[in-house]
């Protein structure tokens, strides 16, 4: 089913400076700041919990770190 929303001229103004390419709908757009809030899957929500460990044990790299071991 397809609906029509009214929003105000200010918030189609924030939502075109956000289009990607031209012809991106709003709908795409909504969609992009929809997926920023949904909820995160399993996998992922361990991943992270790893993360933040390895974080807290030290067990992390810089960036200067990194070059520095790759001679970059």
């Amino acid at each position: 089913m397809v609906t029509t929303i009214q929003i105000s001229e200010e918030l189609q103004s924030k939502l075109t400076k956000r289009k990607i390419f031209d012809r991106e709908t709003y709908e795409e757009i909504i969609w992009d700041l929809l997926e920023d809030s949904m909820e995160l899957n399993e996998q992922t929500k361990l991943d992270i919990a790893e993360a933040r460990e390895d974080i807290k044990k030290g067990r992390v790299y810089t960036l200067d770190q990194v070059k520095k071991e790759m001679s970059l």
